[in-house]
């Protein structure tokens, strides 16, 4: 596949290190207003360990939550060259887990998800609660991480083909649109070519703290993708603190890494975010705002999955890019939107985390 990323495939090697690798696939629905945010995890695969085992996290509508522990590593399952990947709760096939045509899986797997970089579909029920929610969709993706017509890149740059930073990151799409539907706690949504996104990371460790920004729903302008983000992470045997911007836009890709350039940030424990940063042709600014409370979400850790990290769906956002001209900046795009994926995770931080 063209746009095939670089860490699409399963990092797991076999060996019984601590070790996770997280997914993440967004839908965008602009009316009625609605986000959907799948989030995949496991964790020491080998099992038998103390925090063995799956998850699959939703972010919904309003930002409500829903969760399904998947225990059984057994269970789960991913392809190593390619992105794919499932976790059946129950196995009432006499095979090993896998992908199944899609009618298979609706008509076979009690519980479950299956998701490759085209085809997600999945089902899940809270026992506690009753509350269930299904889901089918396909994509069609528009942006990997990247030029479009050119090998597409890694996020966190070569080196993170080696196992120096913990953890890997990798945008798997900026940018693809979606059609099918979701039934959530009973309503169905069906849409036609909704904004979709997904990313991953993996290794042993999460970074101490970090931030976030993801939009692809911005107001008027349809063909335009934003993520973005910072953290303090383990290099070896050191910490650093690095941060990045990433724009898709009209068939091109502006990258601001600290390898090309300056980025700096002023992001208070929750509600305000701010970025800008310059490489040798282009400067960005992005500020991101919610008075929501934002939602508490868990991500893997050292002491196992737990809740370290806080979002929204419908933050707003101002984005703003200009080139270099000699000593001036010309304005290319101003952009807005109140659908702006936000976060803020680790710590626990409780004053401004300032940088450059």
């Amino acid at each position: 596949m063209q746009l095939q990323t670089p860490h699409s495939g399963y990092h797991w090697d076999g060996k019984p290190r601590r070790f996770f690798e997280g997914w993440y696939f967004r839908i965008t629905l602009p009316k009625p207003n609605h986000t959907f945010a799948f989030m995949y995890s496991i964790e020491d695969p080998q099992g038998g360990q103390p925090h063995s085992g799956g998850a699959a996290q939703i972010l919904g509508p309003d930002d409500a939550y829903f969760c399904r522990t998947l225990p059984n590593t057994q269970l789960f399952w991913a392809w190593p060259e390619a992105l794919g990947l499932g976790h059946w709760r129950q196995n009432p096939l006499a095979q090993s887990p896998g992908w199944l045509p899609p009618t298979d899986f609706e008509t076979l797997i009690p519980e479950g998800y299956q998701v490759t970089a085209t085809d997600h579909q999945g089902k899940l029920t809270d026992p506690g609660s009753g509350e269930t929610v299904r889901w089918h969709y396909r994509t069609e993706p528009v942006y990997g991480w990247g030029q479009p017509d050119q090998a597409q890149q890694s996020t966190a740059g070569w080196l993170s083909q080696f196992q120096i930073f913990e953890p890997g990151w990798q945008v798997l799409m900026a940018h693809g649109r979606s059609s099918g539907w979701i039934e959530w706690q009973g309503q169905r949504y069906d849409f036609t070519d909704a904004p979709a996104y997904s990313e991953k990371n993996w290794g042993g460790s999460f970074p101490e703290r970090w931030f976030w920004f993801n939009c692809n729903a911005f107001d008027g302008i349809p063909d335009l993708a934003l993520t973005a983000g910072g953290g303090r992470r383990q290099v070896i045997a050191w910490m650093e603190e690095v941060a990045m911007v990433g724009l898709h836009y009209q068939g091109q890709f502006f990258e601001f890494v600290p390898w090309n350039g300056q980025v700096s940030w002023a992001v208070q424990p929750w509600g305000h975010w701010a970025m800008r940063a310059e490489n040798p042709s282009h400067v960005v600014s992005l500020i991101g705002t919610t008075p929501l409370p934002g939602t508490p979400l868990r991500a893997p850790t050292r002491q196992g999955l737990i809740y370290c990290c806080r979002d929204t769906a419908l933050g707003q956002v101002q984005l703003q890019l200009w080139r270099k001209q000699g000593q001036t900046l010309v304005p290319l795009l101003t952009a807005t939107s109140d659908q702006c994926g936000l976060e803020v995770g680790g710590g626990p931080w409780d004053q401004p985390w300032i940088s450059g």
